[in-house]
């Protein structure tokens, strides 16, 4: 059974940056990972991630700003996020395994003031 851990989220101010870890318990997969996020009220979207194929896609509105890595000897995942604006606020989900399978962390909170 996999388990993620979140970590690294936390308040900045709009400019700044933070690092994400997920560390994953169990068995560590480098395809079918990735990072969600979601603001409550809406659905869960798709941040960084990399599929079976071994190919990382971003949304739109994060690339060139927000950069997706794992270490296979740590098993963790990062998501390194730059030039932070307000609406990245968000709580960020690390996911495991593909569509139909996957396993979720528990989340970390990021929120970005003007």
């Amino acid at each position: 059974q996999v388990q993620l851990v979140e970590s690294g989220g936390g308040s900045v101010q709009a400019g700044g940056s933070l690092r994400l870890s997920c560390t994953v318990r169990g068995r560590f997969s480098r395809y079918c990972v990735g990072w969600f996020r979601q603001v409550q009220g809406t659905d869960r979207k798709e941040v960084a991630y990399r599929d079976e194929e071994g190919i990382i896609r971003y949304a739109e509105a994060v690339k060139g700003r927000f950069s997706f890595s794992f270490d296979n000897t740590k098993k963790t995942l990062y998501l390194q996020m730059d030039n932070l604006k307000p609406e990245d606020t968000a709580m960020y989900y690390c996911a495991s395994g593909c569509p139909g399978t996957r396993t979720w962390g528990q989340g970390t909170q990021v929120t970005v003031s003007s």
